[in-house]
């Protein structure tokens, strides 16, 4: 592995008081020399909307950019656009030519791609769109997908436990409103459940976007509902595992049974919920096949070349080129598959009060 000049350290060093956390993976690709410098640059958003963005995005990315022999800037924004901007100049003074964002804010995100294209660079949004921004690919998994998976999860888990009637309420607490994958994974939703309210199969209950996809707001959020529907909810749909595990805590607080309950991101913390009968189950979005088309895509934009592409998606009036991947609904039966595709330890799930749950 080169080391990296302390030229390159001196430019990285601008924005080094605004990254959260920064790795540069260098190595050398066949026998040309290169000066050091920061070819690619990773924007991610938060550690606290799922644990993905630490535990798998970051060192996956590290890895994927080192086997390709290009040098990264990976960077983490503590859920701070402004930081998230200051990590993007950065990256620009160290001489990167694509940024892979995960945008926090629609605004703000669109305003670090022109950044990079007004300077002759490439985009790609990755995981969470950027609407009116200027990315040459969108790579991501199928967001509507996810989003059906988690509605049908509630309703097996409703037909199983006996409570898939007319009267039954769902409660809905999607994600983050400044992030469109919040509004993707809602029209999976709406596919399955609206039909189901409109022929009074299922009755609809409260639905909120959760501000920032954090737990405390889902909480409170969720206790509202509680409130409001005086404990009568009989399942309830969760856009990811962290919003899960508010409703958990909710229902714990207040003594009232596990109800069917869907989740995201396959973590840790829900996998011990779903094997507790807690929750019904969580999408699991394989991390390393996104951010390996994603490094991909950034390779292809340094070399000039066309990312791969499996369809489009509406970016305001124009079509973006999206890479869509699948997901995997994961429930009691087939969890252990998260052990063998070494995306969870069984030593880090079934522990303490959890292990008697695994097999």
């Amino acid at each position: 592995m080169r080391m990296v000049s302390k030229k390159s350290v001196l430019l990285l060093g601008l924005g080094i008081v605004a990254l959260s956390a920064v790795v540069v993976a260098t190595a050398t690709a066949g026998t040309k020399t290169h000066k050091s410098s920061v070819q690619v640059c990773v924007l991610l958003p938060d550690t606290k909307s799922s644990v993905r963005w630490v535990q798998f995005d970051a060192p996956d990315f590290k890895a994927a950019f080192k086997a390709a022999g290009v040098t990264a800037s990976i960077n983490n924004a503590l859920n701070d656009p402004l930081k998230q901007k200051a990590q993007a100049q950065a990256c620009l003074a160290a001489g990167a030519k694509v940024v892979i964002e995960t945008a926090l804010d629609n605004g703000s995100a669109a305003s670090i791609e022109k950044l990079f294209t007004s300077h002759g660079g490439k985009a790609i949004d990755y995981d969470r769109q950027v609407t009116g921004g200027s990315a040459s690919v969108y790579v991501t998994f199928d967001g509507k997908a996810v989003g059906e998976a988690q509605a049908k999860g509630v309703i097996s888990a409703m037909k199983a436990k006996g409570t898939y009637k007319s009267s039954s309420t769902i409660a809905e607490l999607w994600g983050g409103q400044t992030d469109q994958n919040a509004f993707w994974f809602k029209s999976g939703n709406d596919a399955i459940f609206n039909p189901l309210f409109s022929s009074h199969k299922l009755k609809k209950g409260p639905q909120k976007f959760v501000p920032d996809w954090d737990a405390n707001n889902a909480a409170t959020i969720f206790n509202q509902m509680l409130v409001q529907t005086n404990n009568k909810i009989q399942g309830v749909l969760a856009a990811n595992d962290n919003i899960a595990g508010a409703v958990v805590a909710d229902l714990k607080a207040k003594h009232l049974k596990p109800i069917p309950l869907s989740g995201q991101d396959a973590s840790v913390q829900g996998v011990q919920y779903i094997l507790a009968g807690w929750q019904s189950g969580t999408v699991y979005k394989y991390v390393p096949n996104e951010t390996k088309a994603a490094a991909a895509a950034a390779v292809a934009l340094l070399k000039g070349k066309t990312p791969v592409s499996n369809g489009f998606r509406k970016n305001g009036s124009k079509k973006e080129p999206t890479d869509a991947l699948p997901v995997v609904w994961i429930t009691k039966k087939n969890y252990t598959r998260l052990f063998t595709d070494h995306f969870l330890k069984k030593s880090d799930v079934c522990v303490g009060a959890f292990k008697k749950y695994c097999k």
